[in-house]
């Protein structure tokens, strides 16, 4: 598997042929009987399972994934040109929003690829028992991911841990959200305990023990296992790993920064090859993703459909720099009117606010180039090569000082939250003394650290914040967050309609 972004294949299919004297075998028909030969069907159904991470539609790290995930933000507007993510947007869906049912899909796919690796590489021939292990903890920590994105969105939600066999098989209740997490765990460590902690360069972007020990401990923090957090998320900083916070955090976010060494799990893509993002999975299929040229604003070829809101833009000036500048991370995430602003190589005076709100994003937009439509030669004009940082090691230490915040000791957490600090050039502060005082500072760097990460959303709600930090925000919309209902999306329709067994989410 050369890089995973390259190798794809369209499908792997459910059922082998059944056999008999009348019978004959198609040979250009693909089938559990005429796959798993070798060790490059192994890796190419891997591709295939990566690959749906950053599906136009359906992927988490795709366009409408991005939208999903940050969309209900208190930090984040989406505006009404797609009807469906602005209603996302303001809590007024319902269950028949076309890109929660993609996603919805777009995961399940995923998990049902993942469990044919699983289930299928143990009958590929030359394949060392080591080699196989691996494979398997790649697939479960695939699965795992899926699963992750799925429970922190909807709740309870069924658990496919094998390959159907009957069409029953398809159709199965909710699991209890517990008994999810219980599994995402399970998958994580069972992905830790095979995995290497790296792969050569021509084989970028998969996953690593590192990543499988980093979305552990992430569930755990989750689940509210403190303690569990800590320990597990203490093993990425020390050896074998060898990850560290760029000393600009801007080059975590170019694409000529690319899978550097704050990145923990990324997204791997590229402006190559078919020159259509939203032909699905064939030839014609561009290779990356039109984030940045949706998230564009008109003046540069973009489709404007995003903004930050003013909270967010307010939150990144409570602070300044040791030299009395702004935080380098408001620089590097959003574009203002600040003297000598350029966007696209042009004065940002040239560019025209239109939702009221007073910044655009800057982080993940190519906006080094004269426009964001300037794709590489025999690509996607609309298709950006640069990668989604799934996870990165400034989350890693964050997420280490939150775990022992919450067990009172406020004074080692502290250690990882300055090196957040230290590398925005932060003056010196004093040790929160208190529990509350601590959570604050992590909750304000989590805020600006991560926004337009798929994480703001989801940290209100670990912390019991949804409602208050929504009503107090300018966030279109917010008058009609109700919670209990849009803390997690409904159980999408057509899931309803097919599956007698599917029961719908609370107030939906």
């Amino acid at each position: 598997m050369k890089k995973i972004l390259i190798l794809t294949m369209a499908a792997l299919s459910l059922f082998g042929c059944k056999k008999d004297v009348l019978e004959k075998v198609n040979p250009n028909q693909i089938t559990t009987d005429t796959y798993w030969k070798t060790e490059s069907d192994v890796q190419a159904a891997l591709a295939a399972t990566y690959s749906l991470f950053r599906d136009v539609n359906s992927g988490y790290w795709g366009v409408r994934g991005i939208e999903l995930s940050n969309g209900r933000g208190d930090d984040f507007f989406i505006r009404n040109d797609v009807a469906d993510l602005y209603r996302l947007s303001t809590f007024t869906n319902t269950p028949d929003d076309g890109p929660v049912n993609d996603f919805w899909n777009g995961s399940y796919r995923a998990i049902f690829r993942a469990n044919q690796i699983i289930e299928n590489v143990g009958k590929v021939p030359g394949l060392s028992d080591a080699s196989k292990a691996a494979y398997v903890s790649e697939a479960k920590f695939l699965r795992g991911v899926n699963y992750f994105n799925l429970v922190i969105n909807f709740g309870d939600v069924p658990l496919h841990l094998k390959v159907p066999v009957s069409k029953d098989d398809y159709f199965v209740a909710k699991s209890p959200e517990a008994d999810v997490w219980k599994q995402v765990i399970q998958d994580f460590t069972d992905a830790a305990a095979n995995l290497p902690a790296s792969y050569p360069a021509n084989f970028v972007g998969r996953a690593t023990k590192g990543a499988a020990i980093a979305y552990m401990g992430k569930a755990q923090l989750y689940t509210k296992d403190y303690a569990g957090a800590e320990t597990t998320l203490k093993q990425l900083t020390a050896s074998p790993f060898s990850y560290s916070l760029m000393p600009n955090y801007q080059d975590n976010f170019l694409a000529t920064t690319k899978n550097n060494a704050e990145s923990v799990f990324e997204i791997q893509l590229a402006d190559v090859g078919g020159t259509n993002p939203w032909a699905g999975e064939n030839a014609n299929e561009a290779i990356g993703v039109t984030t940045a040229q949706e998230f564009a604003p008109a003046e540069v070829a973009g489709w404007f459909e995003v903004s930050p809101t003013d909270k967010l833009f307010n939150e990144f000036q409570k602070e300044k720099t040791v030299a009395n500048d702004f935080d380098p991370r408001m620089y590097a995430t959003l574009i203002w009117n600040y003297p000598g602003a350029t966007f696209y190589n042009k004065p940002f005076t040239d560019f025209q606010l239109l939702f009221g709100y007073s910044s655009m994003f800057k982080k993940y937009q190519n906006f080094n180039q004269n426009g964001e439509i300037t794709g590489a030669s025999g690509a996607s004009d609309y298709t950006s090569s640069n990668n989604e940082r799934a996870l990165r090691y400034a989350d890693v230490l964050l997420m280490i000082g939150e775990a022992q915040a919450m067990q009172g000791k406020t004074a080692e957490a502290f250690t990882y939250v300055k090196q957040i600090r230290d590398r925005a050039n932060l003056p010196a502060i004093a040790v929160p003394g208190s529990q509350d005082a601590m959570m604050a500072e992590i909750r304000h760097q989590r805020m600006i650290e991560f926004a337009r990460e798929n994480q703001r959303f989801y940290d209100l709600k670990r912390w019991g914040l949804l409602q208050q930090e929504i009503a107090n925000s300018d966030k279109v919309g917010k008058q009609y967050f109700v919670p209990g209902k849009h803390d997690y999306y409904p159980i999408p329709q057509s899931e309803i309609n097919s599956n007698s067994k599917m029961v719908q989410n609370p107030k939906w």
